[in-house]
């Protein structure tokens, strides 16, 4: 009988208060769309930012241990890119705690670990507006990745790790829908590495 009280009561709030009142994602993760600098740039920021944002939201009240910064999603131009290629791109910085096993991994290794846990459901949410994903401008997908490295700070400041990973649109489309596995993905994939500052330059990725 208790049981059925608190639950009326419960009810009963949420219909005075309209619900359960949720913290609003930060509105500066999505880059404003006077900062895109070409005509197709602007018109895939402009026609999908909707789409971008409720991308960030998902991830802000759905990913836990997954941060995004300012302006860390939008259409950008892939690194090398000849043209204007435009790619969704999203740069997240990964928490976590202390592991002597991560640790003790070779950069590509803790790289592919990282690939195989988070851009997989990346792609998911970046493709999850069919209106987006289906857009004929789109060129592809880029995720950035960043944690930190597990070492001493160096002049008081922690060091990060990050992997700058470009996915065409087919390559990604085809993981999506089944037709490529994870490691397949990683082998058409270009992918950067980061030693805090310090570019390593591409980097061969072996996922599991």
């Amino acid at each position: 009988m208790k049981g059925r009280r608190a639950v009326a009561v419960v009810l009963a709030l949420l219909t005075l208060t309209g619900g359960v009142a949720f913290a609003a994602p930060p509105n500066d993760r999505v880059l404003a769309a006077d900062q895109y600098t070409t005509d197709k740039s602007r018109r895939l920021g402009a026609t999908h930012v909707r789409a971008l944002q409720d991308l960030n939201a998902g991830i802000y009240h759905c990913w836990p241990w997954v941060e995004t910064q300012k302006s860390s999603i939008g259409f950008y131009r892939p690194k090398g890119a000849q043209q204007d290629d435009r790619y969704l791109a999203i740069r997240i910085y990964i928490e976590q705690d202390p592991s002597p096993v991560f640790g003790k991994m070779k950069f590509e290794e803790r790289s592919a670990a990282m690939f195989s846990r988070y851009v997989g459901p990346l792609l998911k949410r970046m493709t999850r507006d069919d209106a987006l994903a289906n857009d004929p401008s789109l060129d592809g997908f880029t995720a950035i990745l960043e944690w930190m490295k597990q070492a001493p700070p160096i002049n008081g400041r922690p060091v990060h790790e990050t992997v700058a990973i470009f996915i065409d649109k087919a390559s990604a489309l085809d993981y999506l829908a089944g037709r490529a596995d994870i490691r397949t993905l990683a082998g058409r994939a270009r992918v950067l590495g980061f030693d805090g500052e310090t570019a390593l330059g591409p980097i061969t990725l072996a996922p599991t």
